[in-house]
């Protein structure tokens, strides 16, 4: 029987932060996939490589991990004061489903630099020299983020000496900035507490900081769970009683955050919450062998993305991060020596990360302006991706 050949879509492989994904200018995606629904879902999985039952993602562009199976459009955005509009989608390895719940913090770095040079951002704002500010509306979660984007001889400037632990080669640094990551009509604290006793049946019941800020994020201490802060990705993810028991945790906590109805639902929405738990500061080895003193950082972070220990920190995760920890009282907070504070340095499995956050109180309620962080971005690889004709 005859099969339908291949299609040609213009793309490019960005690597954003210590994330990499497939990036697409809207207007470039066939018809049909340039509105929300089955199509778009189906092509975007094809891309990636899902699902993949041997988790290895080979027929795609996919690298197996919740880092690197990733997609993101942009469009010219039409709302006022912003440049461009950025929908992420967060593919699933093993399932046909891609996520559109949550930001990606890190791919974050990469939309105003491919905004820039897909044409996105109107000429007279795009120094020839200098700092180009792009103003991002994030459809997901339907927030603004500013990145700030080096630009040397009217192009965007990728090289540089930023280091970024969690990514190999310096680049150029991109600031990027979370601005109100939460709504003054939303809660930040989903349960009105800074701190709750979460109970999980089977499992136990633990000290939980739920927050909503970059990210809907669960929060507990390392060493309520049996660990200390320090665990590697191979401490954790071979172990498959611990990824059922995070799972679990994950699942309840959502529905506490009212995220879900019930525990069955988590399983629709892999992406967000996410489960962190933290440590007080402690010296330890990172997954490149560089040593982490315990006295250049504030507190130890872990953090699973898609079921599995995360290989650095997810950049909506360190949103959540720098604002719970300066908010007096959460376990973030707690864990980095309590008290008020601008900034937070914490340890993750491939080094360190700073993150700051401007947040107040008033009457009682808490609110954050901005969370701030610098991130890299570089272009991989750019022309057109390819998938079977008849994906969709």
């Amino acid at each position: 029987m005859p099969h339908a050949p291949q299609i040609k879509i213009p793309a490019t492989y960005i690597r954003g932060g210590t994330s990499k994904g497939v990036f697409f200018n809207r207007k470039d995606l066939p018809k049909a996939a340039q509105e929300p629904g089955a199509v778009r879902d189906a092509i975007l999985l094809r891309v990636i490589g899902s699902p993949d039952p041997y988790g290895k993602q080979t027929d795609g562009m996919g690298g197996a991990t919740s880092s690197t199976s990733k997609t993101v459009i942009l469009d010219k955005s039409d709302k006022a004061d912003h440049d461009v509009d950025y929908l992420f989608g967060q593919v699933s390895i093993d399932k046909p489903f891609v996520d559109w719940s949550g930001n990606c913090g890190n791919l974050t770095a990469a939309v105003g630099s491919f905004a820039i040079s897909s044409g996105l951002v109107d000429a007279d704002r795009v120094p020839e020299n200098g700092i180009c500010t792009v103003r991002i509306w994030q459809k997901n979660i339907e927030k603004t983020i500013i990145a700030q984007v080096p630009i040397t001889n009217g192009e965007v400037q990728e090289t540089g000496d930023f280091e970024l632990d969690g990514v190999t080669f310096p680049a150029a640094e991109v600031q990027v900035e979370f601005i109100s990551p939460v709504d003054a009509t939303d809660a930040m604290f989903p349960t009105g507490n800074l701190v709750d006793d979460l109970e999980v049946p089977g499992v136990g019941t633990f000290k939980a900081t739920m927050i909503n800020a970059g990210i809907p994020t669960i929060f507990l201490n390392a060493d309520a769970i049996g660990y200390t802060g320090c665990e590697l990705q191979t401490a954790i993810n071979g172990d498959k009683d611990a990824l059922a028991m995070f799972e679990t945790i994950r699942a309840y906590g959502a529905v506490r955050m009212g995220l879900i109805e019930n525990i069955e639902a988590a399983a629709g929405r892999q992406h967000t919450p996410k489960v962190a738990f933290v440590g007080a500061p402690q010296d330890y080895v990172s997954s490149s062998g560089k040593q982490i003193n315990a006295n250049d950082i504030d507190l130890n972070v872990r953090a699973l993305s898609m079921g599995l220990l995360h290989h650095a920190m997810m950049g909506t995760a360190a949103v959540a991060i720098g604002t719970a920890a300066a908010i007096p009282g959460t376990l973030v907070n707690l864990a980095a020596g309590g008290g008020d504070r601008s900034s937070v340095t914490f340890g993750h499995p491939s080094g360190t990360l700073k993150v700051g956050a401007e947040a107040s109180e008033n009457d009682g309620e808490w609110t954050v302006n901005k969370v701030i962080m610098s991130r890299s971005a570089r272009v991989l690889m750019e022309g057109t991706v390819r998938i079977p004709g008849d994906s969709f």
